[in-house]
């Protein structure tokens, strides 16, 4: 495990010198720590001449790489010129090479008694089908390490989420400095929280346009997203589990807020294709609690040991607490509330809430599309402050399950477009539809909304949706699904830390954002 801080390196990947000079520059205003500068993304690279040049007056700990193509690079020439060019590097004093198990033993022993006091080999493996298994990958990195390497780096692909945690036991458990990532989204994770492990260094690319691999986070999202200096061994691990989930502002809005309260915790998203066996892999001390989104609010009723009264009536869990030690987790609902409130605000014509005996809503005509779990908090919270509930839903069979339960009626899709038994209705869209990237799409036609008072649309990616800016257009009020997006997250803060929430912290760290 390492001793020291993990480092940050932002890999270049230019096609030019000057190109690369500049994207060094870039680095060091960044805050890198090093710098990757990979020599097959260069152009008619010529070796002295280039090195020279880039190693010259360098500003930050160089890292230099010439990956071949059978490793996964660009690199298709002959191996005894690159690794001539790896020496050269060295002679130069560049501070690190990367060099492939395959080739090392030839690497390492053509510069043996030459070899400069800090100058380190990285020895690494690239696995780009999956993530071996704990004992596959302990017998990797003796390996990587027994060939002279200094530090062992390997790099696998994420299946499923929970192949990360297995690549996190290695790098704890090393005995030498260790380089470990999971490459995908799914594996976003063991870039994120490779100082709590140990890990010695983490990419970090300049830019999401200059990425040298997918979901490669960019340096300004490690250090100012994720706080990524403050990660230590004891920082609690937090996250919104979905699927679909990149178009999540929770660790744009609970980073800054843990920051604010100066509480030892980083929040991230998780892909997350099996709740159960996430569950399973990951809830302990470590990782104490988790926002749960779209498509797994359902399933964590099951999967959670208690449950409060409220999230299973609604039927829906979108936060799961593990208590004492990992060894029961606890569901709670904070959906619910937070939706109704924002609508409730709006029809008083307010944004603060009020404390007045009885709901606005108390005998409106309540129309909810969708019928998974945020479908149901809407409609649960509608028929508690007496509303009349209807469900639409692509499949009606669905529709009519959440009708039932709330006392209410079910439509089709093809029945909610020309449904306008009265005015003054309140709509509200429990649905992905309209998110991110697919923002031109809407859930009901422009034409039905002018029968509605309200319109509240669940979705915040964009701010404002298709939907919102026709209801708007139609003479509706529109109520962001912003407005759900702090309030619920004001309770899972509570739930999380047990610390009141900051509601001006968190809702400015969303507005800033989105």
């Amino acid at each position: 495990m390492a001793e020291k801080a993990t480092l940050l390196c932002a890999p270049l990947s230019a096609s030019s010198v000057e190109k690369m000079l500049h994207q060094i520059d870039e680095a060091v205003a960044a805050g890198a720590d090093l710098v990757e500068i990979r020599l097959d993304h260069l152009r008619n690279f010529q070796p002295h001449q280039d090195l020279e040049v880039l190693l010259k007056g360098r500003k930050l700990p160089v890292l230099v790489t010439y990956r071949p193509k059978w490793e996964g690079g660009n690199y298709e020439g002959n191996e005894h010129e690159r690794l001539k060019a790896l020496r050269l590097a060295m002679d130069l004093g560049v501070d690190y090479v990367d060099v492939e198990l395959q080739a090392a033993n030839d690497f390492i022993s053509s510069i043996s008694g030459k070899k400069p006091e800090n100058f380190k080999i990285i020895v690494s493996s690239h696995n780009y089908q999956s993530t071996p298994s704990v004992e596959e990958l302990t017998d990797l990195a003796a390996k990587l390490h027994a060939t002279g390497a200094d530090i062992v780096k390997i790099a696998t692909t994420a299946v499923d989420i929970t192949d990360v945690a297995r690549v996190f036991r290695v790098i704890v458990n090393c005995q030498v400095p260790v380089i470990g990532w999971v490459m995908g989204e799914r594996g976003l994770i063991s870039r994120l929280l490779s100082p709590k492990y140990g890990g010695y260094l983490t990419y970090g690319a300049l830019e999401s346009s200059k990425q040298s691999a997918p979901w490669e986070p960019t340096l300004r999202d490690l250090l100012d997203l994720y706080n990524i200096r403050q990660v230590t061994p004891d920082t609690k691990v937090f996250g919104v589990i979905g699927k679909p989930i990149g178009h999540s502002k929770g660790p744009t809005m609970y980073n800054a807020t843990f920051k604010h309260v100066g509480y030892n915790g980083i929040y991230v998203h998780l892909l997350v294709d099996d709740l159960a066996r996430f569950l399973d892999t990951y809830a302990s001390p470590d990782f104490p609690a988790f926002s749960c989104g779209i498509p797994h609010k359902e399933a964590a009723v099951v999967c959670c040991d208690e449950v409060d009264p409220i999230a299973r009536s609604i039927g829906a869990v979108n936060t799961i607490v593990s208590q004492p030690f990992g060894q029961k987790l606890m569901g709670y609902n904070t959906d619910y509330y937070a939706a109704i409130s924002a609508i409730e605000d709006a029809l008083r014509g307010t944004t603060t809430s009020s404390n007045t005996a009885n709901s606005p809503l108390e005998g409106k005509l309540f129309v909810v599309i969708g019928a998974g779990g945020a479908g149901k908090a809407l409609a649960y919270g509608a028929k508690v402050k007496g509303a009349r509930v209807v469900i639409a839903n692509r499949t009606f069979e669905r529709a009519k399950d959440l009708a039932e339960l709330v006392g209410g009626a079910a439509l089709t899709y093809a029945e909610l477009a020309n449904f306008h038994p009265e005015k003054g209705m309140i709509l509200a869209n429990a649905t992905s539809v309209g998110m991110q990237p697919q923002i031109e799409e809407t859930p009901i036609p422009k034409h039905a909304l002018r029968y509605y008072a309200i319109v509240f649309d669940a979705v915040y990616t964009p701010k404002v949706t298709r939907l919102m800016q026709e209801a708007e257009a139609s003479g509706a009020i529109p109520v962001s699904g912003v407005e759900m997006f702090i309030r619920q997250a004001k309770g899972q803060f509570q739930h999380f830390t047990g610390l009141p929430a900051p509601e001006e912290v968190m809702r400015e760290a969303v507005l800033n954002k989105i």
